[in-house]
């Protein structure tokens, strides 16, 4: 990846995070698991699917489920910087002359399936792959769930029948921030080893930084593997990314602050990043 691809990745992620803060008031959306997945959104629909604005009813295009759904002001803050929704559309959120709100709405373009109930949407995944290879297709499948998710009986139905039907096609991401609504998940159910466990399901399995745009592609450039078995990538985040004052904090999964509160955390977005890049630069000196 180039230095100049890169720095446009972030200069993307950082909009999507001002746009997930300013979602942040007035009824509030779950600011913290959102932010935990900016980047990856960034990365995949900047540098891996095949899905863009101008081919969402094309039966070719890569399909992407949200199956975390609450963290869907970062999929829409996406959305309205590359051209999916008009930017506008954002100051509709929670409002009913729109369909803006806390879980993902197929009326809105670039969304594949409704998702909030979790658990459910690994299964939609699996059928659309299954659906896929019947006819000869080379779609990419992607699923994002969060690892509290995992939890959900579910999850690990369309795992073993994923497996069992060898659906190479479909490549599953867990957002693993480590933290399950307002609770830590291995204060919860323990979820150690989950590269392990897909493994012994018949997966193919791989851990990433979730923030690191280079580890990303090479993680996903070789993907999907295309040799009889699925692929799940454990992406390694941090809840509340970009905002020290409420990263991996329990308490900042929902947010509904009072409008100087977004002006004064926008304001710590863009300071953390200068601070970032000025480590960044230290470092390379």
């Amino acid at each position: 990846m180039s230095e100049k691809e890169l720095d446009s990745l972030k200069e993307l992620a950082i909009k999507v995070r001002e746009n997930i803060v300013r979602l942040s008031t007035d009824g509030g959306c779950f600011t913290g698991a959102s932010l935990s997945c900016a980047d990856l959104f960034v990365f995949l629909y900047s540098k891996f699917l095949n899905v863009t604005p101008h081919n969402l009813q094309d039966p070719l295009r890569d399909y992407l489920f949200l199956s975390k759904g609450h963290d869907v002001p970062a999929l829409y803050g996406l959305f309205a910087e590359i051209g999916f929704i008009e930017k506008s559309r954002l100051e509709n959120h929670l409002k009913t002359n729109d369909h803006i709100y806390w879980h993902p709405n197929t009326k809105i373009p670039g969304v594949e399936f409704h998702s909030g109930s979790l658990g459910h949407l690994p299964s939609v995944a699996m059928g659309v792959a299954m659906d896929c290879r019947l006819k000869g297709q080379s779609n990419r499948v992607v699923v994002v769930t969060g690892d509290g998710e995992l939890n959900e009986g579910s999850v690990w139905e369309a795992a073993l029948v994923s497996a069992a039907q060898k659906l190479d096609n479909l490549i599953w991401i867990v957002d693993r921030n480590y933290f399950q609504a307002n609770v830590a998940t291995e204060e919860l159910i323990p979820l150690k080893s989950i590269k392990e466990k897909f493994q012994a399901f018949g997966w193919n399995a791989s851990d990433v930084d979730g923030h690191d745009f280079e580890k990303l592609e090479e993680t996903f450039s070789v993907l999907p593997a295309l040799n009889g078995k699925p692929t799940i990538v454990v992406a390694h985040t941090v809840r509340g990314k970009g905002l020290p004052s409420i990263e991996r904090r329990a308490d900042r999964w929902f947010c509904n602050f009072t409008h100087e509160e977004v002006s004064a955390l926008l304001t710590e977005l863009h300071e953390n990043k200068m601070a970032e890049l000025n480590s960044e630069t230290l470092v390379v000196r």
